[in-house]
C-alpha cells in the first residue's frame, strides 16, 4: 500500500500521573509522540528507545523534553478475538487492534527532572494501521477504576466500497468477563457527542458521560502522512454505567479516562447526532 501508516498507543497511569506514548511510522518518518495531562511532544524515533508487549525503554533528550526510564508490563489482558470482527476482511482506511486492555506496570521514568514511579499502576496498549484516521470519530478508554474493569469504545464514520456508515466497536472487561458491543453484532448508537455516548445491543446498554478537560494537540495520519492535527485528553473525568436488562452490572467513575472527539465540518450529520 502506497499511502500507509502504522502506530501503537501505550498508556501508563498511576495516581495523578498519566503518560501516553504513540510510536509509529508513516510514508515519510518514524516518530514518537508523548502525551501527558498538561503537554504533548512529537519527535523522530531515535536509537535507545524500545517498545514491546513486555515493556518500554525511553531515551529522549531534546531541548523541549528529557524523558528516560524503563517500565515493564506484567499480566497482559488481550481480548478474545479481533476487535474488527468480519470487517478485518474488508478494505478499510483504518484498522484498529487491541493488544492489552489492562496490565500491571513496574518501573519509573524521569520526565524533565521529575521522577514518576509507575510501579503498581495500570497500562493499556492498542494499535492502528491503514491510510487515514476516520474523518469523524469518538474514542474513549479507561482502566482506572476502583474495581477490576477496563473499557474501550469507539464510534466512527467508516467509508467502505463508496459507502459511508457509522461504525462502533466497544470492549468491556469486568471482573473476569468480557462483553463486546459492535456494529457486526447489531449494536445501536443511541447517542454520540463530545459529552456522551450511549450504546445498546440486545439487553446490554452502556452509558458513558465525559467531562472533557483541555486536550493536547497530536499529529494523526492523512493519506499515509502525519499531516492532520487532532486533540486528545489523556486524563479526564468520566462516568461509566453498564446495564444488562434491568440489572446494573456496574456504575463506575474514572478521573483518568483518555478521550478523543473529532468532527469533520463537511459531514452531513449534525454534530449532536454524529
Amino acid at each position: 500500500m502506497k499511502d500507509f501508516f502504522n502506530g501503537y498507543y501505550y498508556k501508563h497511569q498511576k495516581g495523578e500521573h498519566t503518560l501516553c506514548l504513540i510510536v509509529g511510522k508513516s510514508n515519510e518518518e518514524k516518530f514518537i509522540q508523548v502525551i501527558t495531562e498538561k503537554f504533548s511532544w512529537r519527535f523522530p524515533f531515535t536509537k535507545g528507545n524500545y517498545f514491546s508487549e513486555r515493556g518500554i525503554v525511553l531515551d529522549i533528550n531534546t531541548p523541549e523534553l528529557s524523558l528516560t526510564g524503563k517500565i515493564r508490563y506484567q499480566g497482559l489482558s488481550p481480548i478474545r478475538y479481533d476487535v474488527m470482527g468480519p470487517f478485518r476482511f474488508f478494505p478499510m482506511e483504518c484498522r484498529h487492534g487491541i493488544v492489552s486492555m489492562s496490565h500491571q506496570l513496574d518501573g519509573s521514568v524521569i520526565l524533565n527532572g521529575e521522577i514518576i514511579d509507575f510501579t503498581g499502576g495500570r497500562g493499556y496498549i492498542e494499535k492502528d494501521s491503514g491510510r487515514s484516521f476516520p474523518s469523524s470519530y469518538t474514542w474513549v478508554q479507561s482502566n482506572s477504576f476502583q474495581k477490576n474493569c477496563s473499557v474501550m469504545a469507539a464510534v466512527a464514520a467508516i467509508p467502505v466500497c463508496n459507502l459511508k456508515f457509522r461504525g462502533c466497536i466497544c470492549i468491556i472487561q469486568y471482573e473476569g468477563r468480557e462483553y463486546r458491543l459492535a456494529t457486526y453484532l447489531g449494536v445501536r448508537v443511541l447517542c454520540c457527542t463530545e459529552k456522551k455516548i450511549v450504546l445498546q445491543q440486545g439487553r446490554c446498554r452502556l452509558d458513558i458521560r465525559i467531562q472533557e478537560k483541555d486536550g493536547r494537540h497530536l499529529s494523526a495520519p492523512q493519506n499515509g502522512r502525519m499531516t492532520r492535527t487532532i486533540v486528545e485528553s489523556a486524563a479526564c473525568p468520566a462516568e461509566f454505567v453498564f446495564y444488562k436488562g434491568k440489572k446494573t452490572v456496574f456504575h463506575l467513575y474514572s478521573d483518568h479516562a483518555s478521550f478523543e472527539y473529532e468532527y469533520h465540518p463537511d459531514e452531513k450529520r449534525r454534530r449532536a447526532d454524529f
